[in-house]
Parts: structure tokens; sequence; C-alpha cells
């Protein structure tokens, strides 16, 4: 079960026997919204997903198309700014082609993000993995 007390805002997820107990103690102190009591087996992990694979496809597109867009610029105003074409910013964004560590450099200048970040699934990423399998 998944139960959100809304003020002070807590997530919990219970399990087990007694659930209903706990809840109706928690009821009386906290006004609180179950958002479901489905089964756990029955929830699908979204890594398991369509969607999650398509965005795992083009991960780092998505994160320059998010920066952008937190950013506030249009392909075109970041284009301008970096000093490329609006087109090559549509091919980063849309996976049809990467950019260089030079110009992941450039972006996340512009943008004001860590270059890590537009750089997350390629080197940064293997970097990752090599620091969770020496822990």
């Amino acid at each position: 079960m998944l139960a959100l007390v809304k003020k002070p805002h807590i997530e919990i997820s219970i399990h087990g026997e007694h659930t209903d107990e706990l809840l109706a103690w928690i009821k009386k102190k906290y006004d609180i919204a179950v958002l479901t009591d489905e089964p756990e087996d029955e929830f699908v992990s979204i890594e398991s997903t369509e969607y999650w694979h398509e965005m795992e496809k083009n991960r780092i597109g998505n994160l320059l198309a998010g920066a952008r867009l937190k950013a506030g610029l249009t392909q075109t105003q970041l284009a301008e700014e970096v000093g490329i074409r609006q087109n090559m910013v549509s091919d980063y964004e849309h996976g049809r082609r990467t950019y260089s560590d030079a110009m992941a450099k450039r972006l996340s200048k512009t943008l004001k993000v860590k270059e890590e970040h537009l750089k997350y699934g390629s080197e940064a990423d293997s970097d990752l993995r090599n620091i969770r399998a020496i822990t």
C-alpha cells in the first residue's frame, strides 16, 4: 500500500500484516491519501517499459533538450549562442548526431549546467559504472 500524508508531506509504503490498523492509527493524527492499495506484484518496473527503453536510446539528447528548455531557450537561440546551426541542435537532441567533449563544454557553459550532465551516458556513465564496481 502506498499512502501520502499531506501535511507534513510524507510518503510511506506499508507492507505486511496489520497495514489497515497502522493506517487507521496514522489517520488519527494526519490527513492522508492512499495512493494505491494494489499488491506490489501487480506493479511494473519502469525500466521494463517501452517508454523507458525509448528514453534510454537517446539519453544524452534528452538531457540536452531538458537543459535547453530549463534555460528558456529555443533550439535557434541555443545554436546562435554556441555558434552552430539550429539543425545541429535538433540532431543532437533527437540522437541523430553525437557531440564531442569540446561541444559538450560549449553547450554546458551556455546552458549553465555541469559538463558531466550533458555527457551522462558516455564517459560519465562508464565512470559511474566503474565506481559502483569498486564499492
